[in-house]
């Protein structure tokens, strides 16, 4: 792999991104959401929304061009005053041609929302990386590219081209890598993860390598010396902002490109220990039942299943 690190772990994390629909509102209104399964985003197009998640002490008040990400699974209210009783999102149909729903007859706000599925293999890594909410205001430099994609998206729903489903999905993708990159750039402290990690300049180099060539027989003075830093510093700063020791990181990403493999059934369990940087397969099986929980051969099998000789 010769991607930037961020690339390349979103690519190998086989992440999705779909447009799953929106609303029009005007007047007083407000509307409950259950705690999402999966990341979801949110950009308002027209308007304003308030948005009150389960246990912040404060409102987020969203404006035109204003995006949100929200990583954790918390439920929220959207409304124009999240004071007012609020309705089910339940009692809504989310169908349509438009995929956008009418709370009233007020249509003075538009907003788009969408979801981001993750390879269940690497959610907990991305998830871990990010905090429990991005908010990307809509003034800032970084918004002006968000601004054109969600512009983009609002013509796409409404105009219904041929095509329209795959744009919308090729928009949501682009706003979700976009909504991390403003996030990346306006300085907000992240919390140790590989997203800090590959942000900051003396590991990125490391990380690029790492992912690049996991097969490699790496050591820590390699490492050190892609970081220009000597051991024990290195081994300090790497902890401090990835969450993981530097050998303990590569190892957690030799197993997830293993799992990715096994899942697909494409590569002999030798093989695989082979291009890991793994002496023996039995080296390898003893790493991935301690990272992973089950055997390489157990692995993706219903609990109880047989092996077959």
């Amino acid at each position: 792999m010769s991607d930037d690190p961020i690339t390349a772990i979103l690519r190998l994390a086989e992440f999705e991104s779909v447009l799953s629909g929106g609303f029009t509102a005007g007047g007083d209104w407000a509307v409950r959401f259950p705690p999402p399964d999966k990341l979801k985003f949110f950009a308002v197009a027209r308007g304003c929304v308030v948005m009150r998640i389960e246990g912040e002490s404060r409102d987020i008040v969203l404006g035109e061009g204003d995006v949100i990400l929200l990583a954790a699974p918390l439920s929220f209210v959207l409304a124009s005053d999240p004071d007012l009783p609020a309705r089910s999102a339940y009692d809504f149909e989310w169908h349509g041609a438009e995929r956008l729903v009418a709370f009233n007859e007020g249509t003075e706000t538009l907003q788009i929302g969408g979801h981001v599925r993750v390879h269940p293999a690497y959610e907990p890594m991305l998830l871990a990386a990010l905090p429990p909410w991005i908010y990307i205001k809509g003034d800032t430099p970084e918004a002006a590219t968000m601004r054109w994609l969600i512009d983009q998206m609002v013509k796409e729903s409404a105009g219904a081209l041929p095509g329209a489903g795959l744009a919308q999905a090729q928009l949501a993708h682009l706003l979700f890598v976009q909504i991390l990159r403003a996030h990346m750039a306006s300085g907000d402290l992240l919390p140790p993860g590989w997203l800090r990690a590959v942000a900051d300049p003396r590991l990125a180099p490391v990380l690029k390598r790492v992912h690049a060539e996991p097969g490699r027989d790496w050591r820590l003075d390699d490492m050190a010396r892609l970081a220009a830093m000597s051991r024990t510093v290195f081994a300090e700063h790497f902890r401090k902002v990835s969450g993981s020791a530097p050998l303990t990181y590569l190892t957690e990403w030799r197993m997830r490109l293993a799992c990715q493999a096994l899942q697909r059934g494409s590569v002999p369990v030798a093989t695989l220990a082979r291009d890991l940087g793994y002496g023996s397969e039995s080296a390898f099986s003893h790493a991935f039942k301690r990272v992973v929980g089950v055997s390489p051969a157990r692995y993706g099998l219903p609990k109880g299943t047989p092996l077959v000789a």
